[in-house]
């Protein structure tokens, strides 16, 4: 049995991709680094190396357990790989999934006034908005000068 093996192949045996093709295609565009460095989809990686994969500003990282060839069920990829994603990276992923999970989905038309004070209100616990400060007033002060 090789000790090597195709990094888009293994990622895509792995399920890290859904085809080679864009296992190939993430690495062709910079996108998978091994141990740091860029790597081409025919560079050949071997248990212990450390795999990341960047998806918008989220590097995920991923340590080789055991070398794959074939694609294989989900419920065996934790033999062959370990998530060693770093903890700021994971609280990244974390708040683009809240930020994605409060937009509207396209279609459903204006909120409800039960939903705009619903939104009025989260958005006054994360940016601690104020309602005495007029901005309106600074302005004719400064229409004054």
């Amino acid at each position: 049995m090789a000790q090597e093996v195709r990094i888009d192949k293994w990622m895509w045996a792995v399920r890290l991709f859904k085809t080679r093709s864009k296992a190939a295609d993430a690495c062709k565009k910079n996108k998978v680094t091994v141990d740091g460095i860029a790597a081409k989809p025919s560079r050949m990686v071997k248990v212990g190396e450390v795999i990341g994969i960047r998806k918008g500003p989220v590097t995920c990282s991923f340590e080789i357990l055991a070398i794959a060839h074939n694609r294989m069920g989900a419920k065996l990829v934790p033999d062959f790989c370990k998530n060693v994603t770093s903890k700021d990276q994971l609280e990244l992923m974390e708040m683009q999934r809240l930020a994605a999970s409060s937009r509207r989905q396209k279609g459903l038309g204006r909120p409800t006034k039960k939903e705009r004070r619903d939104l009025e209100a989260y958005a006054e616990e994360l940016f601690f908005i104020d309602e005495e400060w007029n901005f309106d007033e600074e302005d004719d002060d400064q229409d004054e000068k």
